[in-house]
């Protein structure tokens, strides 16, 4: 097909975002105004022009809605979690591994994962900060190490991959148009060869720093005045760059158990009213997860009392309490939980490698997740609230919706603008006017000729786009780019585009989910463990670097 006005128009606009997203500025807007020029070029009619915008996002949603969806019910989870305690339950245990700076560095690192792997990282940094972080430097892990791997193994590792939840490699393989399952299976080994090799430099850097095991080394972190850069100022974070206020948990992590302060049991099941220890700061906040909260099981005791002494009502709703000990009830949602969620990954690995189970299909990963998910919140509101868990249980799934289009709502009228380069598409965005052109691949291919056909320039290409494109400070924003790059240029480089689009998530998600750049989600993990956000950049950067290039070699030939 011949180049046209709208090809060039659909370029401009391709252009101009990555411009806004290097300038870390919310790229909504620019995404907006080029739907609807490349429509009416397209068209030739304002009003398909204008129509357009509405078509583009509704099309975008409709693909995406499940991805909305499961982000919901795991949020839903974990509010119903936070309202028992048994959050923080999951990870108590794993304090007594911690008896050295070397054990506690590989003990923190394979919590955060896990956390972050079945719940997104956010819930990983409060936890870790309140619970895990304080016996880590006890045992001689230096914060700044501390920091590190919390953000490789969470914000890196588990997020770049996300092969429980699926949101980044759903939204990369829409737009690479390929099975999402594909992406899932590339990303995973992509993110844990970038992983080890961050994790494994991040240790040999920062090992002749640890220190033997001392209370000392606790209360002269308790007692650091240092300044966290940007801890207590509203930072880039979010989809898009959306604001969303990252502030200090230092100050609460660094107070032990006296920081697991959240929700108490007169609150209504779903809100995140964190009591902080003395200053009344509202919780941390980012793109990656629900607001961290979720109270001990004698704290939430002291709750209940008060909430019954004033006639069981706390901010006006009245909240009554199930029959039955609560401590067991936390400890055994706090086994549950996690117990479910391995049980489903080791089905899913079974059906996959082997014929002892049916595999599911990749359509059907989602939903599994997401209807255990739901379950468990039924079983975990109902334990907690009794018959009065049928309306706490309502509550926590309208807030996990709520949640989910406030992270994630940013991601929709992006995504329309790049499938409106998907002849799939066009269609249905901007009317039907003979064969649908395909924006994006038609441009691609007039300048095959000059791209070297080599998968493994190709490889580092869409690599470095997805770090470009997470400049802005988000760790989702530019996938419905790198995807739609990666099924456009994968077929002519002879590289499956599934492959492409991984590793273009991988510098998507390391860049802007909150290890390589100051302005994102690590604000909270350098708030936890108290020390300035650059210098964890500084510290991680020649590590990550070194783990996406050797991810990015591999990629074309692992797979």
């Amino acid at each position: 097909m011949e180049l046209t006005a709208a090809h060039w128009t659909y370029l401009a606009g391709v252009v101009v975002i990555i411009g806004v997203m290097v300038g870390r500025k919310n790229v909504v807007v620019p995404a907006v105004l080029a739907t609807f020029v490349t429509a009416w070029v397209y068209s030739g009619s304002l009003i398909k022009g204008l129509t357009a915008i509405f078509s583009a996002s509704l099309t975008a949603a409709s693909q995406l809605f499940s991805i909305f969806l499961i982000i919901a019910l795991i949020t839903a989870l974990l509010g119903a979690l936070r309202a028992l305690g048994a959050e923080h339950r999951m990870v108590r245990p794993f304090r007594g591994l911690m008896r050295n700076g070397t054990s506690a560095f590989f003990t923190i690192a394979v919590v955060t994962y896990c956390i972050s792997a079945f719940f997104w990282p956010t819930p990983a940094v409060p936890l870790i900060g309140a619970i895990l972080l304080p016996a880590a430097i006890r045992a001689g892990l230096p914060p700044l190490s501390s920091a590190a791997v919390i953000a490789i193994a969470g914000q890196g590792m588990a997020l770049s991959s996300d092969y429980v939840i699926q949101v980044a490699p759903g939204l990369s393989a829409k737009a690479a148009g390929t099975s999402t399952a594909a992406v899932a299976d590339r990303a995973m080994v992509l993110s844990l060869i970038t992983g080890i090799v961050a994790l494994g430099l991040v240790y040999l850097k920062g090992r002749r720093t640890f220190v033997p095991l001392s209370d000392d080394n606790e209360e002269r972190w308790l007692a650091s005045s240092v300044a966290v850069e940007g801890a207590d100022e509203v930072a880039m974070a979010g989809s898009g760059g959306s604001r969303r206020i990252i502030r200090s948990t230092a100050r609460k992590a660094a107070a032990g158990e006296a920081a697991a302060t959240g929700t108490t049991s007169g609150t209504p099941a779903g809100t995140a009213a964190a009591a902080s220890a003395g200053d009344g700061a509202p919780p941390t906040a980012t793109l990656l997860g629900p607001p961290p909260g979720g109270a001990d099981d004698e704290q939430q005791e002291a709750g209940a009392a008060a909430g019954r002494a004033s006639g069981g009502v706390s901010g006006g709703t009245a909240v009554p309490r199930a029959g039955g000990e609560p401590v067991r009830r936390s400890q055994a949602f706090a086994l549950l939980v996690p117990v479910a969620f391995a049980g489903i990954v080791v089905y899913m690995l079974l059906g996959k490698f082997t014929d002892a189970v049916p595999e599911v299909p990749s359509d059907d990963t989602a939903g599994l997740v997401g209807g255990v998910a739901m379950l468990l919140l039924f079983a975990a509101a109902l334990s907690r609230d009794g018959a009065h868990g049928l309306t706490t249980a309502a509550e926590h799934v309208v807030d996990g919706l709520v949640f989910a289009f406030k992270a994630m709502g940013v991601v929709v009228p992006i995504a329309g603008f790049f499938f409106l380069g998907n002849p799939d598409f066009v269609r249905t965005i901007a009317g039907s006017h003979g064969t649908p052109p395909a924006f994006l691949f038609d441009l691609v291919t007039k300048v095959e000729h000059v791209i070297p056909d080599n998968g493994f320039f190709m490889a580092f290409a869409i690599l470095l786009i997805g770090m470009v494109t997470g400049l802005e400070g988000s760790g989702f924003a530019g996938l419905p780019l790198t995807g739609s790059l990666a099924g456009a240029l994968g077929p002519g480089a002879h590289v499956d585009p599934a492959t492409l689009a991984a590793v273009g998530q991988m510098g998507t998600i390391w860049s802007g989910g909150g290890v390589l750049i100051a302005w994102s989600s690590l604000l909270a993990v350098a708030g936890v463990a108290r020390v300035p956000v650059q210098e964890v950049v500084r510290f991680c950067f020649l590590p990550v670097l070194a783990g996406l290039a050797a991810s990015a070699a591999l990629s074309t030939l692992l797979f």
